[in-house]
């Protein structure tokens, strides 16, 4: 039911709750409570529109219950409430009371479209189909789910905002969900999305409250052990806190700096997921003590830091000033670590008034009353450097490459799980990325364009390796081609789940070009061979024949090998089917059958016989068999390295063997084949053309080495003889990105 969780049993909607029915168990809004918190802030509120909506919801919802027991419409209710701490607009607080009426009810999108207006309908609608995937299968319900919140609030924020606090009055009712493989899923769901998403847009009160009810769900036993390191940390350092709050007002009362100071303790989520991260012990962990330090301007933020590194040593390296370099969600503040009191390191944020609003509220701050009416503030907004847009671009960029759900998910988590570094562009703009990140991940961070056509890039000046990691403060200037194409071992020259999606992309995109040459050309081949060209040839109806929708399909799945290019020619003229039909009956050697293709006239009647499979003969080869008792004979080629063991060996009898003729005349064997070829485009389809013009099957084909300037390339080929692969290897090698190139044996 909505919000993934709520209701436990379903009345007929519009039912009225009977007089004998207990009591809610928890004490919910009432309708005059929710209409003066709203116009506490926005004296233009329509009260009028709210009480309808509360009416409506209300009703609508009827006696449907929650698993607490308690009427369903609490929980509207409650999201409304919620709602309100962060001071919405009346939209979005309406759509916060009707998110569930169209899902859960026989409430209509018209219906609420024709009560409360176009933009109140589309908020719920966008809130309902986002409710609406989290009853969809468990493989790719988290990927899909993702996806879709991603895409909903690059049109509108409020869909999220009204999502996430869904998900947290459901979180805070966890305990009523019955099932405990239930309460965990959401709890993991939440640590992994919602939570995420919330600080994404900068609301930190809200991620952290998400977060600490999941976790303790998820992580109960990890919880209890951070809490009792905790403890024992207050017995220890808490007499410090008192101190170092004491301290600093001190120094800034003699400064003249008027300042709110406040210590608090990280969460315990947060200690873990460092712990996790950096692999650290919890004894070295510099921030488990945060104080904050909250002035009236940023003049006296870098005032205030420069007294507070008077006062205490500075832990070099760990000055981070997200005002002049603010984060991508809006944030911005300074952070200092110093060795305070006690030895113990501790840091300390400085930032203002308005700074620590944005901070814990992200894009819910900028809504206030301005010119007689309430709304977005986007002046304010764009002063904070906060642009929700912006803040999800790269996530909707990854949204939109495509790929499966699985890919997608860990792309988009790469994007969501960061700290920051800082890089510039050659003209001064300001690119944040996370820690790790390369060159490649900064062309994309600029413009999706730029990452398609890096080639190269330099750093402060100097021409350095994509592989190179970016420190705060690089200018970093990207070399851009022409062409468009994946950039080889992107998996190790990128950190950000926007580069990898993206070069993804691009992969399969060249894949998708190679393989449709690959196939035109192996089609182009099988039609030649039976007397058939291709440019005279039409193969929509063949292609239809097959399964695909058009030529372009149809030669993909040739050179992918789901369809074998006989095949295609056969369906384009049937009448080649008989011949066709004969060809195939030159079947490959098997080892059942070795003794239609190998004699010796030392031969043992009735022995077996099979074929080795460390230098894997081929008609054509030089041959001799070692018969080994219980084994009978294997046949290896004369220059075999698994040879040596048995010279010495007097249990071992060599016999002289020979090809009989059916080998020679209407065998077809495999062979393998590794390239070494230069890495540039058009290099896949010359080496299969070349393998088709000498006669050459490929019956498969992998990259198994990929560098920026070659790659190893293995072709299994079907052939005649020996002969025939020493033509093949000779015809390859009069190619010019060939480097290297041989028959692999085994």
């Amino acid at each position: 039911m909505a919000g993934g969780d709520g209701v436990a049993a379903n009345a007929p909607a519009g039912k009225k709750a009977g007089a004998g029915e207990a009591p809610p168990r928890t004490r919910y809004l009432r309708q005059f409570e929710l209409v003066e918190r709203m116009r506490a802030y926005d004296p233009s509120l329509d009260e009028h529109l709210v009480n309808r909506a509360y009416v409506y919801a209300t009703a609508k919802h009827g006696s449907q219950k929650r698993h607490s027991g308690d009427p369903y419409f609490a929980h509207p209710i409650e999201v409304a409430g919620i709602l309100t701490e962060y001071k919405l607009d009346a939209a979005t607080i309406v759509a916060g009371l009707l998110h569930d009426t169209i899902e859960d009810t026989e409430a209509t999108r018209e219906e609420i479209e024709k009560k409360f207006g176009d933009e109140i309908a589309d908020l719920v609608e966008g809130v309902t189909k986002l409710s609406q995937l989290e009853i969809q299968s468990e493989e790719n319900k988290q990927a899909q789910n993702l996806q879709k919140f991603i895409l909903a609030m690059s049109r509108d924020v409020r869909v999220l905002i009204v999502k996430l606090a869904d998900r947290l009055h459901n979180m805070r009712t966890l305990t009523h969900v019955p099932n405990p493989a239930s309460r965990r899923r959401i709890a993991m769901e939440t640590l992994e999305i919602y939570g995420p998403l919330a600080r994404r847009i900068g609301m930190e009160k809200m991620a952290r409250e998400l977060e600490s009810l999941a976790f303790h769900e998820a992580f109960l036993d990890a919880e209890i052990a951070i809490n009792a390191r905790l403890e024992q940390l207050r017995i220890e350092k808490g007499a410090n806190v008192a101190i170092i709050i004491q301290t600093i007002m001190e120094v800034f009362e003699f400064a003249g700096i008027d300042a709110r100071v406040f210590g608090r303790e990280k969460q315990t989520y947060s200690i873990w997921r460092k712990l996790q991260r950096k692999s650290m012990e919890f004894a070295d962990l510099a921030d488990v003590y945060a104080f904050r330090v909250i002035v009236d301007n940023p003049d006296d933020c870098y005032r205030a830091l420069g007294l507070i590194h008077q006062t205490w040593r500075c832990v070099p390296d760990q000055v981070e000033d997200y005002i002049s370099n603010p984060k991508p969600n809006g944030y911005r503040s300074i952070h200092t670590i110093v060795i305070g009191p006690g030895n113990v390191r501790v840091e300390i944020q400085i930032r203002t008034e308005q700074m620590d609003q944005i901070a814990e509220n992200g894009v819910a701050a900028h809504w206030r009353y301005k010119n007689e009416s309430y709304g977005f503030d986007e002046e304010l907004a764009a002063s904070a450097g906060l642009d929700a847009r912006e803040a999800t671009r790269s996530l909707l960029e990854i949204a939109e490459h495509g790929g499966d759900a699985g890919e997608f998910l860990e792309h988009a988590k790469l994007e969501m799980y960061t700290d920051h570094v800082f890089a510039f562009t050659p003209k001064g703009a300001l690119i944040p990325l996370p820690q790790g990140a390369t060159p490649l991940d900064f062309a994309y961070a600029v413009h999706s364009s730029i990452g398609d056509r890096c080639t190269g890039a330099k750093i402060n000046s100097i021409e350095r390796p994509l592989r190179t990691v970016l420190r705060n403060g690089d200018v970093v200037e990207i070399a851009v081609g022409d062409r468009i194409g994946p950039v080889p071992g992107f998996e190790a020259l990128t950190k950000t789940g926007r580069a990898k999606s993206a070069q993804r992309r691009l992969e399969r995109h060249a894949k998708r070009e190679q393989f449709a040459r690959l196939g035109r050309d192996l089609i182009a081949h099988a039609l030649h061979r039976y007397g058939h060209e291709l440019a005279e040839t039409a193969l929509q109806h063949a292609a239809e024949h097959l399964g695909k929708h058009d030529e372009e399909e149809l030669f993909i799945a040739v050179g992918e090998g789901s369809i074998k290019a006989s095949a295609v020619a056969v369906a384009a003229f049937p009448g080649l089917e008989e011949k066709v039909r004969k060809d195939m009956g030159r079947k490959p050697m098997e080892v059942e059958k070795a003794k239609l293709y190998v004699k010796g006239s030392d031969l043992t009647p009735g022995v077996a016989l099979h074929f080795s499979e460390c230098c894997s003969p081929i008609p054509g080869d030089r041959i001799i068999g070692v018969q080994i008792p219980g084994k009978g004979v294997v046949v290896h080629t004369i220059d075999c390295d698994q040879l040596a063991p048995y010279e010495n060996d007097e249990n071992v009898t060599w016999v002289d063997l020979a090809w009989t003729p059916t080998a020679l005349k209407k065998t077809l064997a495999t062979s393998r084949i590794l390239a070494t070829v230069e890495n540039k485009r058009g290099v896949l389809a010359e080496l299969c053309r070349i393998i088709a013009e000498n006669e050459g099957d490929i019956l498969n084909l992998r990259l198994v080495k990929r560098t920026i300037d070659f790659f190893d390339m293995v072709f299994d080929v079907e052939v005649a003889d020996a002969k025939h692969v020493t033509n093949i290897l000779a015809a390859m090698r009069t190619s010019k990105a060939v480097k290297e190139v041989e028959r692999v044996k085994g």
